[in-house]
């Protein structure tokens, strides 16, 4: 798959690329998209140098999907990686279907956003979370500081020593998150007179919980406070602040005005630890609470100051996006998202939907707070479309459709499919060719160890 190196902008114009991805950050979760209790100080000053977007979307519910449709530029169905490790999730006899098997690597073959941007002659950097596989570099990076298939740190592995691979231990105590910033920063300095990539995907503020004493002192003591989870939780994120003003004042000090920087989450927040409201639901749902997340883009000179978008975005936009910006041609190379290259540049975009195919079981976090269909999982194999204002879902199980709209109903409490069954069958229409387009398997073979009446032992006392 070649690159026309002759359609490459002039290297002085070729901006320098940033995108931090941080790990299960929910819409709410900063004060930027409106929390009151978590401080987030840098992230608003970021807001003010760019835009703002109110509908931006992860194109999947949990970390391994959504990083490699972002990295490969292609919905799920095109790379096969549908969740994290086995699809079987959940106790089987709560399973009506045999769901699709997973992919938990990201084939080679693939070309990747790193590949694209080596071959338009950047330098590509990761530090932080890769997850899709053992080493990045095997996926165009030049650099690759602690990313491996490792979905989180493990246990006490966001102080030093750590427990991941690809870093090396420096001071006992040190804290990961200040780590990979310094390591992103180095990077920085370090090829300042050439374009460059840095994709910071911090392992924060994915579990296991974890912040410095005085952190966790402060908001235990700060009003807002629910419980000791949502106090570790608020250093994490106040930790993760703090480094991105270090990568901002950076940027200033060596003068890099030319400088894309991408602010964002992989997935939505895990409800149980901080509440969505008023998106239903959290991480591994389909619903807004697992998919809807933070999107700030800043680019000193292209992107308007202080600015709020209400188009619906994705990640899978910024590799087309990307390639816009460089005006580099793969035509080879097959993309589910657009440039939204006019949206930055104070444009509007014409309209799309968006899809996503889940063909797989999620089992719950917390029936209680989980907000799912049922106590037993997340989500059930299934697949959503976003039209406009209208959002239908769609469970394979037993072919049951729900339909929203989330103009008047954000929350997705009020399933209106026998009130509009007509905007149902016109959504349910595009979906379905919007699979065949995209060749998505849907699983139909039933589960023989399937029980309709089996109800797990930790769930008896609530019935």
């Amino acid at each position: 798959m070649s690159v026309n190196a002759q359609s490459f902008v002039d290297s002085k114009k070729k901006p320098n690329i940033i995108y931090i991805n941080v790990d299960d950050l929910g819409w709410m979760d900063t004060e930027t998209y409106g929390s009151t209790f978590f401080e987030t100080p840098n992230i608003n000053k970021l807001a003010e140098s760019g835009l703002k977007f109110t509908n931006g979307y992860a194109s999947a519910a949990n970390c391994a999907p959504s990083r490699a449709c972002l990295i490969s530029g292609q919905n799920t169905p095109r790379h096969g990686i549908y969740t994290v490790s086995n699809s079987d999730r959940g106790n089987t006899k709560t399973r009506k279907i045999i769901p699709i098997k997973n992919t938990v690597v990201l084939a080679d073959k693939n070309v990747t956003l790193a590949e694209m941007l080596k071959r338009a002659g950047y330098t590509t950097g990761t530090f932080g979370k890769w997850h899709l596989g053992e080493d990045a570099k095997t996926q165009g990076f030049d650099v690759n500081v602690g990313g491996s298939h490792n979905g989180n740190p493990g246990k006490n592995g966001y102080f030093s020593p750590y427990n991941i691979k690809n870093i090396i231990d420096h001071k006992k105590g040190e804290n990961l998150t200040d780590r990979l910033t310094q390591e992103a920063i180095s990077f920085i300095k370090d090829n300042k007179e050439k374009p460059f990539f840095v994709y910071l995907p911090f392992y924060a503020v994915h579990t296991p919980l974890s912040t410095t004493s005085a952190l966790e002192k402060k908001y235990s003591e700060k009003e807002g406070n629910s419980s000791k989870k949502k106090a570790i939780y608020a250093g994490m994120i106040e930790t993760v602040d703090r480094n991105i003003g270090l990568i901002l004042d950076e940027i200033k000090a060596l003068n890099l005005k030319n400088t894309l920087i991408v602010f964002t989450s992989d997935n939505g927040g895990i409800r149980a630890i901080s509440n969505q409201d008023p998106l239903r639901a959290g991480k591994g749902s389909y619903y807004e609470g697992g998919i809807r997340v933070p999107y700030i883009i800043s680019w000193d000179g292209v992107v308007k100051p202080n600015t709020v978008s209400k188009i619906p975005i994705t990640n899978l936009d910024f590799y087309p996006t990307f390639m816009d910006i460089l005006n580099v041609n793969m035509p080879k190379k097959v993309l589910d998202g657009i440039s939204i290259l006019p949206i930055l540049k104070g444009k509007i975009i014409k309209d799309r939907s968006l899809y996503y195919h889940f063909p797989i079981y999620l089992q719950a976090y917390n029936a209680k707070t989980d907000q799912a269909r049922d106590p037993f999982f997340r989500t059930r194999p299934g697949s959503v479309i976003i039209d406009g204002d209208w959002k239908l879902h769609q469970y394979f199980e037993n072919n049951e459709i729900e339909l929203y709209n989330l103009k008047s109903d954000l929350g997705e409490k009020n399933n209106i499919v026998e009130v509009y069954p007509k905007k149902a069958s016109e959504l349910l229409e595009k979906l379905n060719a919007w699979r065949t387009e995209i060749n998505a398997p849907i699983p139909t073979e039933l589960n023989p160890k399937y029980d309709a009446d089996f109800v797990p032992n930790k769930f008896k006392k609530n019935h």
